[in-house]
């Protein structure tokens, strides 16, 4: 699987990106978001990564209007056979590469907060602080009071661009 393709988000196909949710319940359980995560999909920038039969998994990206140097994950998902292979991983290097090379600055993922009991989220945490992701801050307004929003961002710029200590 380490050798499968990575595509663009403009080859996605809707219906892959439904099915590929689908095999994730326990992260995309609310049927109007999944629906909405599968049919922006191949509108936004992002990757996605398939073999020769089927989509494993894909990334979306959005900008972020409040900050102009820095882009969202809007959603990322690898097919539930699929996971644990390193595939997200490398999903989410290619998009860190991409945005780097257009200048991008910062990118954000919002998530559950770890004050919410999923123990699927607690995994998602620990994949975004292992890629280098920070918490910024949780908001109950996001999502609404009973689902905590955790901002993470990641800094983009390469060590030789950075300045001061």
């Amino acid at each position: 699987m380490s050798d499968s393709p990575i595509i663009t988000a403009a080859q996605l196909d809707a219906a892959e990106c439904e099915a590929v949710l689908r095999s994730l319940p326990r992260w995309f359980g609310i049927e109007e978001a999944l629906l909405e995560y599968a049919s922006k999909a191949p509108a936004q920038s992002g990757f996605a990564v398939r073999d020769s039969m089927r989509m494993l998994g894909f990334l979306t990206l959005e900008t972020m209007p409040e900050e102009p140097d820095a882009y969202e994950i809007y959603c990322l998902a690898m097919h539930a056979d699929y996971r644990q292979q390193g595939l997200g991983g490398r999903l989410l290097a290619t998009a860190e590469h991409w945005l780097r090379a257009h200048g991008e600055h910062h990118l954000y993922v919002r998530t559950l907060a770890a004050s919410h009991p999923s123990p699927e989220y607690a995994e998602t945490r620990r994949f975004y602080e292992r890629a280098g992701f920070a918490a910024v801050s949780v908001s109950l307004e996001t999502w609404g009071p009973k689902i905590p929003c955790l901002m993470m961002r990641k800094e983009l710029r390469d060590e030789a661009d950075r300045v001061g200590p």
